[in-house]
């Protein structure tokens, strides 16, 4: 992936590691430790998943409203499908890199179109009166978790490559499942705040859960019954990420690394909500960055979550 220097490429790619770098809170600390030209294009990939991610969180500026949002959405679908034909806004860095990239590695680019789907899912939610639980089963919401997050782990295999192995996509694919889930435990207070609820409504009738918000906005547990619904989510979640990371002996070292950072970060996180649910209650839980770096260093030593060799 080589660019003469200062080249429109060069800005393109600059502007999307910016914003990987920016953004990407937890991601950036595995894609740093891949090769640049795979790091450049993941970053590019990246920044055109947050684009998705913050229209429908309305983050992105624009029209706030149901409609609005959903345009904004059909307007990146309407984008991908230039990039998929070679034929990006040349005003847009983003696109612009992420076109390059798709040329270079053989990225599914119809995965966005799933990313969008799932967003718009987010979106149509948000416009529901009150909390909205549309998803009956785990199957249900596993479905959205392929949608939004099992899209991204197939479009990071088009750049990681690996080994032929008609599993590798199905691998990705369980990999970004799995640390949905864990998004999903975490974010359990913040989403209800919004009006979104991603925890199946037959999983919560059968714990007997009743999602509440108390007078300062924490959830509340009188007789510790959200508690076990975590703890069983999250044992259900910890298979998810056993298959997924079947996909690392598939890939080179450094996009092993990478893949197992990514991974044992959100793993981590979601040990730690398992062993204590009712910190999820009133905050955002998160490692601290010693803690992130600890994962990337362990990932670049061949180690894979759970002290697993690589």
């Amino acid at each position: 992936m080589s660019r003469s220097p200062s080249s429109p490429l060069d800005h393109a790619y600059a502007a999307s590691e910016a914003i990987t770098r920016d953004q990407a809170r937890n991601f950036y600390y595995g894609i740093r430790l891949l090769p640049p030209g795979k790091r450049a294009a993941l970053s590019a990939v990246y920044a055109l998943a947050r684009r998705i991610d913050d229209i429908g969180d309305g983050d992105a500026g624009g029209d706030p409203s149901t409609a609005g949002k959903l345009a904004a959405l059909e307007q990146v679908r309407d984008s991908v499908r230039h990039a998929r034909e070679a034929d990006p806004d040349p005003h847009d860095p983003v696109l612009v890199a992420v076109t390059d990239a798709a040329r270079h590695y053989p990225i599914p680019l119809g995965a966005f179109d799933e990313l969008v789907d799932g967003v718009e899912a987010d979106v149509r939610m948000d416009d529901e009166p009150g909390a909205s639980a549309p998803y009956a089963t785990f199957d249900d919401m596993a479905g959205y978790c392929r949608q939004v997050a099992g899209s991204v782990g197939r479009l990071c295999l088009g750049i990681f490559g690996s080994r032929p192995d008609p599993q590798a996509p199905a691998f990705a694919d369980a990999l970004g499942i799995a640390l949905q889930q864990t998004n999903i435990l975490r974010d359990i207070r913040e989403d209800l705040q919004n009006g979104r609820i991603y925890l199946p409504t037959g999983e919560l009738a059968r714990f007997g859960v009743d999602l509440r918000l108390d007078e300062h906005g924490n959830l509340t547990d009188p007789d510790g019954a959200l508690a076990e619904l975590v703890r069983f989510a999250a044992e259900r979640a910890r298979g998810w990420y056993a298959d997924g990371l079947r996909l690392v002996p598939l890939l080179d070292r450094r996009s092993a690394a990478c893949a197992t950072a990514m991974a044992g970060i959100y793993r981590q996180l979601l040990e730690d909500i398992a062993a204590d649910p009712p910190s999820v209650y009133h905050q955002r839980r998160s490692l601290s960055g010693r803690q992130k770096i600890g994962v990337a260093v362990r990932a670049l030593a061949g180690r894979a979550p759970g002290g697993v060799r690589a």
